[in-house]
C-alpha cells in the first residue's frame, strides 16, 4: 500500500473521517515522521492510537505496535481493516500456518501496522524475522508496564530494551495514560530513548465528577441500586474486587430489576466476548466486572464508572474511572469503599515476596488510602500525583468541592448537584463541540468534528443501533468497529441525505462511506418512512415476580432461597423492595420477636435513610435483615402519608 497524501489533514479525513486533531496529536505525529524517539502521556480519551497509526499510513512503512492484550490487538487490526488500512496481528491463538502467512506478508511490506505482544517479541527468531520487515518505527503501548515503579509492571516488557540494540536507527515511541514523573523517566531509561520528544497532556478531565463515599457492607448494594436507577438507560461499568463479588452483584441487581451482565477472567472466552459485545451494543446497559474488563474498551458514552472497593493505586483508579465520559460529556466516577478494603489491600501487599516491590505496593496503598479519606479537591489530588500542578484549588466537580449526585442524598450533608443524567442536558454546546467525539480507535477522543445542529431523536438512535448490531453480526465484528456511538449520534442530528453530506459526519472516512454509505442512507430513509427498531422480546418473569409468587404460595425465605438458588440475604432484599414499592405488605412473622417496635422507635429518632444509624440504636440481637424489612415498611407508609397530606 503506497499513498500520495499531501498532508496529515488529508489522511485524517480520508481514513478516520475527522477534520481536526485533538491537542498534541499532530505534534506527536510529526515527531514520529521526523524519526524522533517520542514519549507520550495522554490520559484515557486523549487519542493515543491515532498518534502512531496515522504516521504509519503516511510513511508507507510498517509500524510495529507492542501491546499487552490479544483481544485489544485483534480489535485494533479489525477496525483498521474497516478503514481500509492493512494491519495484522501475530499471537499465540493463531496456527503455525496463519502466523507464517502473516510473517511472509509483513516481510513484503504489505502491512502498515503489525501488532505483537511483548512475549511474542521476545520469542526465538522474532528479531531476525523483523530485520526483513520494512519497519518505520516501534510503538510501545501501555508503556508504564516496563517500569518497576509502575502499577502494572510486567517483566516481559523489560525485554523491550533489546529493541535499541537490534534496531539502532529506528525511532521508538512510548504511549501511556497513567505514568507519574518517576515512571516516565524509567520508561525513557529502559527503552534507551535518545533525547526523546516528550508530550505530557493534562490529567485534568473536567467533564468527570469524582465521588468518593465510605459505606457499610450492608448498605453498599442498596446505594449501588439507587445509583443505577438514576443512570437508567445509560451505559455503566461497575468494578467489583473479586470474581465472587461480580457474581453476587449481578445476582443482586437482577433481583432488584436491573439487567446486568458479568465479566471476569474465569469465564469462557466466547462468553466474555459475548457479554462485552452485548454491553458495547447497548443490549444490556450495566456491566459488572473485575479489573480484567476495560483495557481497550471503545465505548465513549459511559455515564458512570462505579468501584465497589478501593483499587490498589491512584494510577489504576484513574485508568479505570477514566473509561467514563470519553465522549466529553458529563460522567460520574464513583468509589463506594469500606473500611475493610484497607485490610484487604494490606493482605495482598503482604503476599508480595520481593521486599522492594512490597514497599512500592505499600506506598501505593498509602496514597490511595489518603485519597479516599481526604477532604481536598479530588481532581487536584490526581493532577498533583501525576506531577501536574493546577493553578486552581477547587474544581467544582467532585464530592469535596460540593458536587454530589442526587442518589447520595441523605448519606452526608453537603450541597448537591443533580445526577449526571440531568446535568448532561445543560452541558454547553461549545463544550460538546470541542470534546464530544471519540477517537478513531478504542474510545480515545479524537479530532473534533463539526458541530451538529439538531437534537438526536431517541427512536432514530435505537433504529441505527439495531442496524449496527445487524451489520456487526453479518461481518462477525464488534458493533463499535462498524461505527462509533458518537458517529451514530451525529447521524441522528445531521440526518444526511446524500454521500456528500454523509462524509461530513465525523467518523465516516472514505472507506466506511464506500462500504456502508448506501445502507446508512437507506436506513435513514426507512426511518423517515416509518420504520422503527424491533420491540424488545418479553423476558421471563422478573426475579421479584418469582419471589412474590413463592411468597404467595406460603414459602419461607429459606425455601425461596433454596428454590431460586439465591442467598438468604438476597431474598430478604428482594422482599424489602417489594414492601417498599407497595406490592406486598409486611408480615409480622418475617421479623424476629419484639424487634419491630424497637426498630420503629429507632427510625423515629434516626430517620429511615441510614441503616447503620438504626442498627447502632437497637440492641445487638436485632438483625440487619429485620431492620431492612421494617425500614422498607416505614418508607412505604411515609410515602402514602405524604400523598394524603
Amino acid at each position: 500500500m503506497t499513498e500520495n497524501i499531501s498532508n496529515l489533514a488529508d489522511a485524517l479525513r480520508r481514513y478516520w473521517g475527522y477534520h481536526e486533531f485533538r491537542p498534541k496529536q499532530e505534534n506527536v505525529i510529526r515527531s514520529l515522521l521526523a524519526a524522533h524517539d517520542t514519549c507520550v502521556v495522554m490520559p484515557t480519551g486523549g487519542g493515543k492510537s491515532l498518534c502512531y497509526q496515522l504516521p504509519a499510513v503516511i510513511s508507507g512503512r510498517t509500524a510495529v505496535v507492542v501491546s499487552p492484550l490479544i483481544a485489544l490487538m485483534q480489535d485494533q487490526a479489525a477496525q483498521l481493516a474497516q478503514m481500509g488500512i492493512p494491519a495484522a496481528v501475530i499471537n499465540s491463538t493463531q496456527s503455525p500456518a496463519e502466523r507464517r502467512q502473516v510473517m511472509e506478508k509483513a516481510a513484503r511490506g504489505e502491512y502498515r501496522l503489525l501488532y505483537l505482544s511483548p512475549e511474542r517479541l521476545a520469542a526465538g527468531n522474532t528479531f531476525e524475522w523483523l530485520a526483513k520487515v520494512p519497519v518505520g518505527f516501534f510503538a510501545v503501548d501501555e508503556a508504564h508496564c516496563i517500569s518497576e515503579w509502575g502499577h502494572e509492571f510486567r517483566p516481559d516488557y523489560r525485554l523491550l530494551s533489546r529493541l535499541r540494540g537490534s534496531f539502532a536507527t529506528l525511532p521508538i515511541a512510548a504511549f501511556t495514560a497513567s505514568a507519574t514523573r518517576q515512571v516516565r523517566h524509567d520508561i525513557i531509561k529502559q527503552l534507551q530513548m535518545r533525547t526523546p520528544d516528550c508530550y505530557i497532556a493534562s490529567f485534568h478531565r473536567q467533564n468527570l465528577c469524582y465521588v468518593v463515599h465510605e459505606c457499610e457492607a450492608r448498605t453498599q448494594m442498596e446505594l449501588l441500586v439507587r445509583a443505577l436507577r438514576q443512570y437508567a438507560g445509560e451505559s455503566v461499568i461497575v468494578y467489583s474486587p473479586t470474581i465472587r463479588r461480580v457474581q453476587e452483584t449481578v445476582e443482586y441487581l437482577e433481583e432488584s430489576g436491573i439487567a446486568a451482565i458479568p465479566y471476569h477472567a474465569k469465564m469462557e472466552t466466547p462468553m466474555r466476548r459475548q457479554n462485552q459485545e452485548r454491553w458495547m451494543s447497548d443490549e444490556v446497559r450495566v456491566l459488572v466486572g473485575t479489573i480484567a474488563f476495560g483495557l481497550g474498551i471503545n465505548k465513549p458514552a459511559v455515564r458512570a464508572v462505579i468501584h465497589l472497593s478501593l483499587p490498589p493505586s491512584i494510577e489504576q483508579y484513574y485508568q479505570e474511572a477514566g473509561r467514563a465520559g470519553r465522549d466529553g460529556r458529563p460522567a460520574d466516577c464513583v468509589l463506594l469503599w469500606q473500611k475493610q478494603d484497607h485490610v484487604l489491600l494490606g493482605y495482598f501487599v503482604g503476599k508480595i515476596s520481593d521486599e522492594t516491590e512490597r514497599e512500592r505496593a505499600s506506598e501505593r496503598k498509602r496514597v490511595i488510602s489518603r485519597f479516599a479519606d481526604s477532604s481536598g479537591c479530588r481532581h487536584r489530588q490526581i493532577c498533583l500525583h501525576f506531577g501536574e500542578t493546577p493553578k486552581w484549588e477547587s474544581c467544582g466537580n467532585c464530592d469535596n468541592c460540593n458536587a454530589r449526585p442526587e442518589w447520595l442524598k441523605g448519606e452526608r450533608k453537603r450541597a448537591e448537584l443533580p445526577p449526571v443524567a440531568a446535568r448532561k442536558r445543560t452541558f454547553s454546546r461549545a463544550s460538546f463541540a470541542s470534546a464530544s467525539l471519540e477517537g478513531p480507535l478504542f474510545g480515545e477522543e479524537a479530532p473534533r468534528g463539526r458541530e451538529a445542529t439538531a437534537e438526536a431523536d431517541p427512536a432514530l438512535a435505537e433504529y441505527l443501533r439495531e442496524w449496527r448490531r445487524n451489520m456487526a453480526r453479518e461481518n462477525k465484528v464488534p458493533a463499535y468497529i462498524i461505527l462509533h456511538d458518537s458517529t451514530l449520534e451525529e447521524l441522528c442530528q445531521r440526518r444526511p441525505a446524500n454521500f456528500a453530506e454523509l462524509k461530513q459526519v465525523a467518523g465516516i472516512g472514505e472507506k466506511k462511506a464506500d462500504v456502508y454509505g448506501a445502507e446508512i442512507l437507506q436506513a435513514l430513509r426507512n426511518f423517515g418512512g416509518g420504520a422503527r427498531a424491533a420491540p424488545v422480546v418479553a423476558r421471563e418473569a422478573a426475579p421479584a415476580e418469582q419471589t412474590l409468587r413463592l411468597l404467595n404460595e406460603g414459602r419461607s425465605f429459606e425455601e425461596i432461597a433454596r428454590i431460586r438458588a439465591r442467598q438468604l440475604s438476597t431474598v430478604v432484599c428482594t422482599v424489602a423492595s417489594l414492601v417498599e414499592s407497595g406490592q406486598i405488605k409486611l408480615d409480622a412473622k418475617w421479623i424476629s420477636p419484639d424487634a419491630q417496635p424497637l426498630i420503629e422507635a429507632a427510625c423515629l429518632k434516626q430517620g429511615v435513610e441510614r441503616l447503620k444509624d438504626i442498627k447502632d440504636a437497637v440492641p445487638p440481637y436485632v438483625s440487619f435483615e429485620d431492620i431492612r424489612l421494617v425500614v422498607a415498611h416505614m418508607r412505604a407508609e411515609n410515602r402514602i402519608a405524604a400523598k394524603m397530606a
